[in-house]
């Protein structure tokens, strides 16, 4: 029982501290560079069409959603008549 938990031991470490890892590429100043331009398009939409896809689906859910609620508390301050 002890052998195997030294065994186990030795084998977690052993792929721990051997691991290859991938080396990947910085992008960062890729990013600074284009986010940085003065070509007047808004900072939130400067990412490309999913960003601007992104935008427009959070606005048609924001804008949606606030009509919705304020048809539910017009239909909540007018209750039905009970016959």
């Amino acid at each position: 029982m002890l052998r195997n938990v030294l065994a186990l031991r030795l084998i977690a470490q052993r792929t721990i501290s051997t691991a290859s890892r991938r080396q990947i590429e910085n992008k960062v100043p890729e990013k600074q560079k284009l986010f940085q331009e003065d070509n007047g398009i808004p900072v939130h939409l400067k990412g490309g069409v999913a960003d601007a896809l992104l935008y427009r689906a959070t606005m048609i859910l924001t804008v949606g959603g606030t009509a919705y609620a304020l048809y539910q508390l017009a239909m909540a301050s007018f209750p039905k008549k009970q016959d």
